[in-house]
C-alpha cells in the first residue's frame, strides 16, 4: 500500500495534476482558467499561470523534453503552456478527454465520444488517428507503451463493461483486456478513468467510484496501491514521478451530485 507522503491545499476541484521541471502543476476547475504552481520539494505555493480563452478544463499533461504542459478543453482544442508561461492552442474537432505523452513526445488525446485517439505533434499537426473496435465504449484516457500498443481505460456509469484494453498499434484489435462487468471486486472497475505508467510500464489505475488506486503491470490485477480509507473523494487524475517513485493522486468531495471541494494527495510507491 502506498505511504502518505503530502496532501496539497484543498480548493476547488481537480482535473489534472503533472510536473514539469521540479514543480507541481495542479487544474482547478476556476472561473478564470489558472494553473497553480507548487514546488515539488517543499509543496509550496509558487504562482498562479493564466490559460486564455478555455471553455472547460478536462486533462492536463506534461513533456520534460519539450519543457510544457497539454491541457484539454472541451472546446475542442487543446493548449500550449511552456515554462516560461507563453500559450498556444490547436483545435481537435471532438472534445479531447484524455491527455498523456508517448515516448516520442508526441501527445494522443483521447476522444471520448467518438471513441477515437489521435497523436499530435508538439505544436498540434496532427499525426495519426485511431479508431477504436466498437466494443470500446467510452475510452476516458490512453497511454502508449514503447513497443507502440495503446493501453485505454473504458467505461462509463451506465457502462455495463469496465475494462483496460490493450490495443494494437493500428488500433483495430484488442489485443488483450482486463476487467469485465462493472463491480467492486478483485479485477473489477467501476469507472476506471486515468492511467499513470512507471519507468518499467507497470499501470496505474484510477478506480474512481470503487475509490482506489490499483497496481497493473501486465494489465492483470496486482494490488491495491491507494485505498479509499486515503482518500476523501473520487480518484480523477494520477501521474507518477519517477525519481522518487511518487504517484500524485487527484481528490475530488461531491455532494447531492455536485464537486464541493477537490486536492492532491501524494503518496510513495
Amino acid at each position: 500500500m502506498g505511504q502518505l507522503v503530502q496532501t496539497l491545499p484543498e480548493g476547488q476541484e481537480v482535473w489534472g495534476v503533472t510536473l514539469l521541471a521540479g514543480e507541481i502543476y495542479l487544474l482547478r476547475d476556476k472561473e478564470r482558467g489558472e494553473v497553480e504552481v507548487y514546488d515539488v520539494i517543499t509543496y509550496c505555493s509558487q504562482r498562479c499561470l493564466t490559460v486564455p480563452n478555455i471553455c472547460e478544463f478536462t486533462d492536463m499533461t506534461s513533456c520534460e523534453h519539450n519543457r510544457c504542459v497539454y491541457i484539454g478543453d472541451h472546446g475542442e482544442c487543446v493548449h500550449r503552456l511552456d515554462v516560461q508561461g507563453a500559450v498556444t492552442r490547436w483545435t481537435v474537432n471532438d472534445e479531447p478527454q484524455g491527455l498523456s505523452v508517448n515516448a516520442a513526445h508526441n501527445v494522443i488525446v483521447t476522444c471520448y465520444v467518438v471513441r477515437k485517439v489521435k497523436v499530435y505533434s508538439s505544436h498540434g499537426d496532427l499525426l495519426r488517428e485511431l479508431e477504436l473496435p466498437n466494443d470500446v465504449i467510452n475510452p476516458w484516457h490512453a497511454i502508449q507503451t514503447r513497443s507502440g500498443q495503446f493501453i485505454v481505460c473504458h467505461g462509463d456509469q451506465d457502462d455495463p463493461v469496465h475494462r483496460l484494453c490493450m490495443i494494437s498499434d493500428d488500433g483495430r484489435h484488442i489485443v488483450h483486456s482486463h476487467g469485465g462487468w462493472r463491480g467492486s471486486d478483485t479485477g473489477q472497475y467501476n469507472v476506471p478513468f486515468h492511467l499513470a505508467v512507471n519507468e518499467n510500464e507497470f499501470v496505474f489505475v484510477a478506480d474512481v467510484f470503487n475509490r482506489r488506486v490499483t497496481l497493473s503491470p501486465t494489465l492483470e490485477y496486482i494490488r491495491q496501491v491507494v485505498s479509499h480509507d486515503q482518500l476523501k473523494g473520487w480518484p480523477f487524475r494520477l501521474y507518477v514521478d519517477r525519481q522518487p517513485q511518487s504517484l500524485y493522486v487527484s481528490s475530488n468531495q461531491s455532494k447531492d451530485c455536485k464537486y464541493t471541494a477537490g486536492r492532491v494527495v501524494v503518496f510513495s510507491v
